[in-house]
């Protein structure tokens, strides 16, 4: 699209997490008048560490947000993959560590959706606007909110979560499938980590059932300490017991045991994890989806708020390379959803045929079963 038919184009986005906070800043860039509506009174993100790759930080660096991102993060080498015990089975550089002469980050959630909306502009970002509605017109689009609010733009980007409304009302009721698993996420001192943060390398333990993730944040002091265990109970946000935790780690390094046996269970965020089936079609002609919204994916890959900043590059490629808005968001999701379907297949490998026997005696959690 020409200069002059971005700069008149006015954008809404849905939502202002990763996703939404990304796609705000890289269509900004473009020039449009972008506005965000966010459904919560203000924005906290919760949850542990994650890594950010040399792809996503490219992208920043073409965004000038670069050094926002570097300032509360920390440079990688390597992962591993290791036994309950500590033994080692994987010892990997990151992939694409050189593509780009930049280094894996790693980064807590909170850190990185903080760093993400300052680089937004003021009066950007809306807060206490849930949306109710969505009126698909063909050249435009009508949002309906809570508040009585409403908004309409060329176009809609819907950033909207998992849960996401947008997707619900216009592209198909994907709804969150159980994986049968839990996520048990807590950030802890690097003193309270009984000697297993000796340098910037994520690490994962891997026994049976259970995945213990141990992601260091130098830059905090801290270290993101994740259990990933099988579970048969799908509420959201579970209530769990320290002798809970303490029977996923059975067998495990004694260190890992410890490090359970101190948690503050105040502290300790548990969800069941999920995620989605593929989505047929992202976009209309003036809708489009992001992020969780489009695809959201099992964290055993690691490559959820990864995606997400690059559903927000190729977006905004798309739409300064082509001819229309309609045609920018084929082209979009021509080039991204091939990925994305793939990495949410491969996420979904996360356990043997045994582990899920243990837990799920002939059957099988949704997730670990083909999608019709």
């Amino acid at each position: 699209m020409q200069p002059s038919d971005l700069k008149n184009l006015k954008i809404a986005v849905v939502g202002a997490g990763y996703a939404g906070a990304a796609a705000a800043k890289a269509l900004s860039l473009l020039g449009a008048t972008v506005d965000v509506y966010e459904q919560a009174s203000r924005i906290h993100e919760v949850g542990a560490g994650i890594g950010l790759r040399p792809s996503t930080m490219d992208r920043f660096r073409q965004w000038g947000i670069f050094d926002a991102i570097a300032k509360v993060s920390s440079p990688s080498d390597y992962f591993e993959i290791l036994t309950a015990t500590a033994e080692p089975i994987i010892k990997e550089a990151w992939p694409e560590i050189d593509t780009f002469g930049e280094k894996t980050r790693l980064i807590h959630r909170c850190d990185f959706i903080e760093a993400l909306l300052s680089v937004l502009p003021e009066g950007m970002v809306h807060l206490g606007h849930k949306l109710e509605g969505i009126q698909d017109e063909g050249d435009r689009a009508t949002l309906t909110f809570a508040n009585g609010a409403s908004a309409t733009a060329d176009l809609v980007v819907g950033a909207d979560g998992i849960k996401s409304v947008v997707r619900a009302r216009l592209f198909g009721d994907n709804r969150p499938v159980f994986s049968g698993e839990h996520a048990y996420r807590v950030v802890i001192p690097v003193g309270d980590a009984h000697g297993m943060a000796v340098d910037d390398n994520f690490r994962m333990y891997i026994g049976r059932g259970t995945k213990v993730y141990f992601l260091p944040l130098r830059h905090r002091d801290q270290v993101s300490f994740d259990i990933t265990a099988l579970c048969p109970d799908s509420t959201w946000a579970p209530k769990v017991t320290k002798d809970d935790l303490l029977k996923c780690v059975e067998g495990f390094d004694e260190r890992i045991v410890d490090i359970t046996r101190g948690l503050d269970m105040d502290a300790v965020n548990c969800r069941a994890v999920y995620d989605i089936d593929p989505v047929g079609t992202w976009h209309s002609g003036s809708v489009v989806l992001v992020g969780d919204a489009a695809h959201s994916m099992l964290h055993h890959q690691g490559q959820g708020a990864n995606s997400a900043i690059l559903d927000a590059g190729a977006l905004a490629d798309a739409l300064k390379d082509a001819g229309s808005v309609k045609e920018a968001l084929a082209s979009y999701q021509a080039v991204r959803k091939p990925v994305t379907d793939e990495l949410q297949r491969i996420s979904r490998q996360g356990w043997t045929e045994d582990e899920i026997s243990d837990v799920f005696p002939g059957q099988k959690p949704a997730s670990q079963t083909p999608a019709s």
